[in-house]
């Protein structure tokens, strides 16, 4: 296809490119394809028809996010091939808290200039993040403004939608005291407290590619730029396991705003300290920052990315199954009585 829009172009919005780029990321979207999805690349809406068999009421549950001051790393780096996967991470891994498994997703890319192979690059972490996640790409947008972003800068965010169970859903006040508090380990910042990271480290002037002893031999770039884990497989096969009343994505606000989601009033989480690995980044972050403990807990993952309630007499077959997963689930604390939300100890 070939578009004369030679005065658009001028304008600098080239519809020939965006032509180009949704050839390129046809793959990478084909990728995705799951049953139930009935459109194909192009339409004018994504099409699909979800499988309603064994489940009694079904509940469609929908989250939206974007990756935020993170893309200052793939911008410095020029790197754009993991961005899309920090998308869909943090769409789809809120979705799931809700004991939904996401069906498909949508994303919205927005540039100043369409340059065809760095969108296709993106897209592929899009469709990397879609097919961890077991969902499908069925649609998006790519949004040419020429005059709006500076050189090589975008902008992207993500929609997925998911469906549940209502009697299976974990709910508020199925939590309670004595429930075992399991948490499934971060790849490193995941998507959250960029601003924070990047002023404390200084990265738009640091050394982001020299190798780094305490970093296992990363360079810097590398590890902020650590794509976000995805915890919609393990999340799923916990909940046919063991009886989960609670899950928490541990995201922006860290411990103290995201665990308390899950409490019911008069109950808060103890936290073992010493229970996970804390890795290498956020020490940095900390030292350069000179940042209190308490704030690196209200800010940051601190190497736990999604914590979850679990009635205490299924602990033991919750961390077998999640580690039969190959996961390195670990027992991080309780619920117990009081008010203060989260008490590290």
């Amino acid at each position: 296809m070939k578009s004369d829009s030679r005065r658009y172009a001028e304008a600098g919005v080239d519809i020939n490119a965006g032509y180009r780029a949704v050839e390129l990321m046809r793959s990478s979207v084909e990728r995705t394809r799951i049953p139930g999805v009935l459109s194909a690349l192009g339409g004018f809406g994504g099409l699909f028809a979800p499988d309603l068999s064994g489940i009694k009421k079904p509940v469609l549950v929908s989250g939206t996010d974007g990756v935020g001051t993170k893309l200052r790393l793939a911008f410095l780096l020029d790197r754009h091939d993991t961005i899309g996967i920090d998308c869909v991470a943090m769409c789809v891994n809120d979705v799931v808290c809700c004991g939904a498994k996401p069906l498909f997703f949508l994303d919205y890319l927005a540039l100043g200039r369409n340059v065809p192979e760095k969108v296709a690059s993106i897209v592929s972490g899009v469709a990397e993040g879609c097919v961890q996640a077991g969902c499908a790409l069925i649609g998006g947008e790519t949004a040419e403004m020429p005059g709006f972003y500076a050189e090589g800068e975008y902008d992207i965010a993500g929609f997925a939608v998911g469906l549940a169970d209502e009697d299976r859903m974990p709910r508020r006040d199925a939590v309670r005291a004595g429930d075992a508090l399991i948490g499934l380990p971060s790849s490193g910042l995941h998507s959250n407290g960029f601003s924070l990271a990047r002023k404390a480290l200084g990265v738009e002037r640091a050394d982001l590619l020299s190798p780094r002893k305490e970093l296992g031999g990363r360079g810097l770039g590398e590890a902020l730029l650590a794509p976000t884990r995805i915890y919609v497989k393990p999340a799923l096969a916990l909940m046919d396991a063991a009886r989960v009343h609670g899950i928490a994505h541990i995201t922006g606000g860290g411990f103290y705003e995201n665990i308390p989601r899950i409490l019911p009033d008069g109950l808060e989480a103890r936290v073992e300290r010493g229970s996970f690995g804390v890795p290498a980044i956020f020490g940095l972050v900390a030292r350069a920052g000179d940042i209190p403990e308490k704030e690196m807990y209200s800010t940051f993952n601190m190497g736990v990315g999604l914590v979850c309630a679990v009635h205490r007499d299924d602990a033991d077959k919750a961390l077998r199954a999640l580690r039969g997963m190959g996961e390195q689930a670990v027992l991080i604390g309780e619920v117990t009585r009081g008010g203060e939300g989260v008490r590290l100890c």
